[in-house]
């Protein structure tokens, strides 16, 4: 069941008046809106993957891909019931975790028919005591209710591998590795080493050699960025 914080998304990028839940070929689409095609994605980009590559072969196609920066959990003591408890998660998310997703998008984006918006959201969750269509069945099971927006709080649009760019820390040196990434942005070296797979092979970064065991990278100009094999 479609929750109130897709269809406010969807409201918000495609317009009231959009079409909605258009079939197209084999494929529904989210929203048709000014000529575009949008689709908002809640789990991961993989799953649309082959959808979306078809669909810029012809169209101009806009993918959502929020990322949860706060969620406020409300638990019910059932389904429609009273509100028992409300919290916020400890969980906090930045424009950051979109490469947890892009790594596996990187044979899809860059696309001139194609645009990513990654807005940082706010939202609600409701819950109430439940197993859902889990086969294993916990003390502490929960089903979701619904999920609301609460706030847009920023968003950040791609069209280009050098958009992808303008996340990388201030300051880097002109050849750099995963480390110098990871600390100019005071973050673990896996998300750097995320985010510079991404940037490779999208063109955006180019590697230019080794310094000691670490590979080094530089940025690439936009004639010469083009997708790593």
């Amino acid at each position: 069941m479609e929750t109130s914080l897709h269809k406010a998304l969807k409201a918000h990028y495609a317009g009231k008046k959009a079409e909605t839940e258009v079939r197209l070929g084999r494929y529904i689409i989210d929203a048709v809106a000014r000529g575009q095609l949008i689709e908002v994605q809640w789990s991961g980009l993989a799953a649309i993957r082959d959808k979306i590559r078809e669909l810029c072969d012809n169209h101009k196609v806009r993918v959502v891909k929020p990322i949860v920066a706060r969620k406020k959990v409300v638990r019910r003591d059932k389904k429609g019931g009273q509100i028992v408890s409300a919290r916020y998660s400890p969980k906090r998310c930045d424009v950051y975790s979109v490469f947890e997703e892009l790594v596996h998008f990187t044979n899809v984006f860059p696309h001139e028919n194609l645009t990513l918006e990654i807005p940082l959201v706010e939202i609600e969750e409701i819950r109430y005591p439940g197993h859902g269509k889990r086969r294993r069945k916990r003390e502490n099971d929960f089903v979701v209710e619904d999920q609301t927006l609460t706030e847009i709080v920023s968003a950040h649009r791609f069209r280009k591998a050098s958009d992808l760019l303008k996340l990388l820390p201030a300051g880097l040196p002109k050849q750099f590795h995963t480390g110098d990434v990871a600390a100019g942005l005071q973050r673990p070296r896996w998300i750097a080493q995320k985010m510079v797979y991404t940037l490779r092979k999208t063109g955006a970064l180019g590697i230019v050699g080794k310094e000691g065991n670490a590979i080094l990278y530089q940025k690439q100009s936009a004639k010469a960025g083009k997708k790593a094999a």
